[in-house]
């Protein structure tokens, strides 16, 4: 018994002996793993590419019950609008432009100075760049004027090259958020007593197609959205 336990009694303090004298090898190959594996990760993690969004995709709250099934194909409908300035803004005016779109009214005294705010942040981080715009769509256009839309985009510091605050032909506007944008619940086709009201901002790629949903009164959504207009315009220079 005494000589079977001698030996497992030295084996046991050789191997001690041996994790001792290499610990620190061992210490520095573990680092060095660590290190190489997060290399690789990072070279191997490609972007993932933004989703494009169909009508089937989104909350059927969301959207007209003639679209609720589209599969693939949703674009951005044409519109003609008038801006704070007076100027006519289309679809031509966004060509080959990435944007962010919401809906909003001037004496919305809840969600949209929020809204209006976090825009401007959006505005403020890509203002010198070309290839970002904005688009606001008034709910109330009987009320918000041009002359009313030129005096709150002064107010909130909004850029004319940059940012577009709309008013015009109220049941275009409301096909757009429901048909288009797919931004709010169907609180009516946009006749003389309809009100929507939408937290909502939509990133709209190049070919018109919505890329991204967010709640514009979330700073942590606004931050999303910033990250993925890189995403989107990254994907251009693919």
């Amino acid at each position: 018994m005494c000589c079977i336990f001698v030996p497992n009694l030295l084996n046991h303090i050789s191997m001690l002996s041996f994790f001792k004298k290499y610990r620190f090898f061992g210490v520095a190959f573990f680092i060095l793993s660590v290190i190489i594996v997060s290399i690789i990760f990072n070279i191997l993690n490609v972007t993932k590419p933004l989703p494009i969004y169909q009508p089937s995709q989104v909350n059927v709250e969301m959207v007209d019950s003639t679209i609720q099934h589209q599969k693939k194909y949703h674009r951005i409908a044409d519109f003609s609008l008038i801006n704070q300035n007076g100027k006519t803004i289309t679809q031509d005016d966004y060509k080959d432009k990435i944007y962010v779109a919401d809906f909003f009214f001037t004496t919305c005294q809840t969600i949209c100075p929020i809204m209006t705010k976090n825009m401007h942040e959006v505005q403020k981080k890509f203002i010198a760049d070309d290839e970002v715009m904005l688009l606001s769509h008034t709910v109330t256009p009987k009320i918000d004027t041009v002359a009313q839309l030129k005096r709150y985009a002064k107010e909130k510091g909004v850029n004319a090259s940059k940012w577009n605050l709309v008013t015009g032909d109220k049941k275009q506007i409301y096909n757009l958020a429901r048909k288009s944008y797919l931004a709010v619940k169907d609180d009516g086709d946009g006749g003389p007593f309809d009100m929507i009201h939408t937290e909502n901002f939509m990133l709209i790629d190049k070919k018109r197609q919505i890329r991204g949903f967010y709640d514009g009164t979330d700073p942590k959504e606004i931050k999303r959205l910033l990250e993925d207009i890189k995403v989107l315009k990254a994907s251009y220079k693919d």
